[in-house]
């Protein structure tokens, strides 16, 4: 039988081949390549999706959030709360400048930042906050922002997985003083390589970012600091100029798919499925269920043909290169229970209803065959 993959990229550019190609030529026909008319003209497009003002292409969802930190003035001896449940881009970033990452416990619902924890961790030292609007939906925003406007921080929203999202009606990625977008090939608005973007409401912010990346230039040979080489492609920029007018057309299917699955696993009591938390749209870059025996599970469904994934296996906090700032196990409890329990299913906007029918019915078989026996009930005697 066909494997169920996690992804299908093949699919999609099938129903996108000629327009790509069209783009792509014309590209090759210029034979401008770094920072020209289409890197132009998608941050104008961009700008208008996020609903605001200024966007700025980079090398890499990695880097916008680099970028955007040094940007904020995060260096040596400051520190930077960020969730202990994401990928590790979100930390290794802070590091990577002399700063300091502070691991913040999530939200056991919605996995994102529990704001709850924010002022334990805030000293004299802080300088930004990171909100990673994880797996498709926007974390608190109302909150964050908060604490972030009480204690003078910068606010960093990590939109790699939640692009289209909405908060209240608003874009995810229009809040915060920065909004680190990644076009990854696997995101929602992907690109065939590494790529991300930076959208900020704040004209002086937007040209810091456009020089730094750009050695720190905003005259070629005239650098006013150090700053990097990273810049969205024009081949890039191209083909995510093609995407973008369907983003929120594949957004919508991902939710289709998304209500199939839970229609269909609603019932299974082993089963925790995702929500999407009042005043928040879900995107479903991931659509990621909590399962006891997790690993079983996932190793039943491989048997079935039918692949997952773990976002993410190790917290943050307890990653190796952290074991020097003290975390233990049990330190930030919430983070460490869902690393041992997510399990992400196929989801994207081409995934058929057979196929995520084979998924639920073996999920089903799965836990069915692993739920331990029951202990046997004893009648006492009267």
């Amino acid at each position: 039988m066909e494997p169920v993959r996690m992804l299908n990229l093949q699919r999609q550019y099938a129903s996108l081949r000629d327009q790509i190609g069209v783009a792509m030529e014309s590209v090759l026909q210029n034979q401008h390549f770094i920072l020209g008319p289409e890197v132009a003209a998608l941050e104008k497009e961009m700008a208008e999706y996020c609903n605001v003002g200024y966007a700025v292409g980079v090398a890499s969802g990695t880097d916008a959030l680099l970028l955007s930190l040094k940007a904020a003035g995060v260096g040596p001896g400051d520190e930077v709360i960020v969730p202990a449940f994401t990928f590790v881009a979100t930390s290794d970033t802070v590091g990577l400048l002399g700063a300091t990452p502070v691991f913040a416990d999530i939200d056991p619902i919605t996995y994102t930042m529990n704001p709850e924890q924010l002022e334990s961790l805030v000293t004299p030292a802080t300088k930004a906050v990171v909100a990673v609007h994880l797996y498709g939906q926007a974390a608190d925003i109302t909150a964050i922002s908060a604490f972030a406007t009480k204690h003078g921080l910068a606010l960093l929203g990590d939109t790699a997985q939640a692009l289209g999202a909405r908060y209240e009606g608003d874009p995810v990625c229009s809040f915060g003083d920065y909004g680190c977008i990644s076009f990854f090939p696997s995101k929602n608005l992907g690109a065939y390589g590494d790529g991300g973007m930076i959208v900020t409401g704040d004209a002086e912010k937007a040209q810091y970012l456009r020089m730094a990346r750009a050695h720190g230039s905003a005259k070629k040979y005239r650098s006013e600091f150090l700053g990097w080489n990273s810049r969205l492609d024009e081949l890039q920029a191209a083909l995510l100029r093609v995407k973008l007018p369907h983003l929120d057309t594949w957004n919508a299917k991902r939710a289709d798919r998304a209500a199939r699955y839970s229609e269909g696993l609603v019932d299974v009591e082993e089963i925790v499925l995702p929500q999407a938390a009042p005043g928040r749209t879900h995107v479903f870059h991931q659509y990621t269920i909590r399962v006891q025996q997790r690993d079983a599970v996932q190793q039943f469904l491989k048997e079935q043909g039918i692949e997952s994934a773990v976002h993410y296996p190790i917290p943050l906090h307890r990653q190796p290169m952290y074991a020097e700032l003290g975390y233990e196990e049990g330190s930030l409890p919430e983070a460490e229970r869902a690393a041992r329990e997510v399990l992400s299913l196929p989801i994207y906007p081409e995934l058929r209803d057979d196929e995520v029918d084979r998924v639920v019915n073996a999920l089903k078989q799965a836990v069915s065959t692993l739920k331990p026996e029951a202990t046997p009930v004893v009648a006492e005697l009267v």
